[in-house]
């Protein structure tokens, strides 16, 4: 009896033995499988935008009196600045390309001015300078960092104004001189764009216009020349819809 249960303990020890064997076996030839990898959603600059700008600019001019087209003085006469400052509305259209976190942009923009300023000559008590600027284009490259949906970017290129100036009589406010023109300069400027939807995006940008200095013929009986210095700066709000460019998956 004795001997027969110790056979039966090492039966049931075999069979027991052999089934780890067997499920050990099972486990080690199971494949290893690696995770999939979890897309992350990355926004996308790339593609052409058209938007609309609005905000507030200010234009500082500086006269200096250099005689009549006929006599030209050999030393100019200052006469004092002024700003010539307002709103300003427009709208801009360009193409971005995206690189990694970099983006690069070409970009025309056109604006609407309301910019005007004045001030009593000091040379000439008797007459009052006035200076507008109605119109203006920029057209400029960008050169930006993203973060996600955020950018930050310079910009530079040509700029072009629309200017008209007159002098009156300070006491009666009568014009005495006329006269306007287009004049041409550089551009730079920084902003931070945002976009808040795949294709829509929101932005505030800073510009400074460089314009230098041109003598300007005054239509009047004498004939007048002034040296005209000015420059701009110029802050707005801007919104802009990108087309195409959807959303990229990064691994």
């Amino acid at each position: 009896m004795h001997s027969k249960f110790i056979a039966l303990l090492g039966g049931a020890a075999l069979s027991l033995g052999l089934v780890n064997a067997a499920s050990a076996a099972d486990l080690a030839a199971r494949p290893y499988t690696k995770a999939a990898p979890i897309a992350v959603a990355m926004y996308n600059w790339t593609g052409f935008y058209i938007g609309a700008n609005g905000g507030w600019a200010s234009s500082h001019k500086c006269w200096d009196y250099a005689g009549t087209v006929a006599v030209p003085l050999a030393v100019n006469v200052a006469e004092g600045c002024h700003d010539a400052s307002g709103g300003t509305i427009g709208g801009q259209i360009g193409y971005n390309w995206q690189a990694g976190s970099w983006v690069f942009g070409l970009e025309a923009q056109g604006n609407w001015a309301d910019l005007s300023g004045r001030n009593v000559s000091i040379a000439f008590p008797g007459f009052t300078n006035r200076s507008r600027i109605d119109a203006f284009g920029l057209f400029t490259g960008r050169v930006g960092y993203a973060w996600n949906n955020a950018l930050l970017y310079v910009k530079g290129g040509a700029a072009v104004v629309s200017d008209k100036y007159n002098y009156y009589n300070t006491v009666t406010g009568v014009d005495v001189g006329t006269a306007s023109e287009t004049r041409w300069g550089g551009t730079v400027g920084a902003g931070l764009e945002y976009g808040f939807t795949p294709n829509w995006s929101f932005g505030v940008e800073y510009n400074h216009i460089f314009l230098d200095a041109r003598n300007i013929s005054f239509a009047s009986p004498a004939q007048t020349v002034d040296r005209i210095h000015q420059d701009v700066d110029m802050v707005t709000a801007r919104i802009n819809y990108r087309f195409g460019g959807p959303v990229v998956a990064k691994y």
